[in-house]
């Protein structure tokens, strides 16, 4: 004890003072609610005993009781698709995005800037923009559609079982796409150009340009940003709540949004908490996923 508080009067333990408020900061913040979910996975828990840490320890039983419900399975299907379907759809328009902007053109800065405005909106906000566009009724997607022939009749996006979940997923693409965009465009400006002029003067097309040069020198960056995307889609929630609200009869519920209406809608923490605590093993997944691509690139 001794040691540790002449080092810090003496300046060479600074970098420890320095790193303790902010650690401190966030287990307060951060820990401490992780682990009082956690745990409240493992108990029995009501309105009655939900502030206080003493409830009966109940094991396994809210996972094994959560598998055994039907919907429990539609719902993590929903949330497969719904990941799976908008890390793809950002990734591919960003990475045409990302290709066509790195062709220098006057006001490519510019325009490449007003992509970002998706990106900095609140979740809310960018929902009822969207509420507005798959509007059935009088929603601009309609009219589109309908002009170019692909429809013939209106389509109600949020409230057709068909379609609630897609309507999200449309939404959540365009939210994110701007973010894709500027990870890939920045990995694309660290490959040198000689490659590609080696590989042309060799008579490599475009294709087989961006086959063996542009998508192998960016796999760390591609890796990254699909972590990133992953983490960032399960932790989705204010689209949801915007647009579809989980339903009809949970088409386009999540497990996200559901582990939210267990607990304050239904008032089953318990479940609410299990829901949560699996949605952070894939979180804790994909972000160890992501610092590994991250320190692969740094080293390349």
């Amino acid at each position: 004890m001794r040691k540790i508080l002449s080092s810090l009067t003496d300046g060479r333990g600074f970098d420890i003072g320095l790193m303790a408020l902010p650690l401190a900061f966030l287990f307060v913040l951060s820990g401490l609610p992780l682990l009082y979910n956690v745990l409240m996975s493992f108990q029995e828990v009501d309105m009655f005993s939900l502030g206080t840490f003493f409830r009966p320890f109940v094991g396994f039983k809210n996972y094994v009781s959560l598998f055994a419900q039907r919907e429990t399975w539609s719902i993590l299907i929903n949330t497969a698709i719904f990941v799976a379907a908008s890390i793809a759809g950002q990734f591919v328009i960003g990475f045409g995005l990302a290709l066509f902007f790195w062709t220098n053109f006057p006001g490519a800065s510019w325009l490449r800037g007003l992509f970002l405005v998706s990106w900095v909106m609140p979740g809310l906000v960018v929902g009822a923009i969207w509420n507005l566009i798959l509007s059935g009724d009088f929603g601009v997607l309609n009219y589109v559609l309908r002009e170019a022939g692909i429809i013939s009749q209106n389509i109600f996006w949020r409230s057709d079982p068909n379609y609630s979940l897609w309507a999200v997923i449309i939404a959540n693409i365009w939210l994110g796409t701007s973010f894709n965009m500027i990870l890939l465009s920045v990995g694309l400006s660290g490959i040198p150009k000689d490659l590609y002029e080696a590989a042309e003067l060799d008579g490599a097309n475009v294709w087989q340009r961006f086959w063996t040069i542009t998508l192998p020198m960016m796999r760390s960056t591609i890796g990254a940003i699909i972590s990133l995307g992953l983490i960032f889609t399960l932790q989705q929630f204010d689209l949801f709540a915007a647009i579809t609200s989980g339903g009809p009869n949970n088409s386009s519920n999540v497990a996200q949004y559901w582990a939210w209406d267990l607990s304050f809608r239904q008032y089953d923490f318990a479940q609410g908490a299990t829901i949560s605590v699996i949605m952070i093993v894939f979180v804790m997944f994909a972000s160890v996923v992501y610092v590994r691509s991250t320190r692969h690139e740094v080293r390349g």
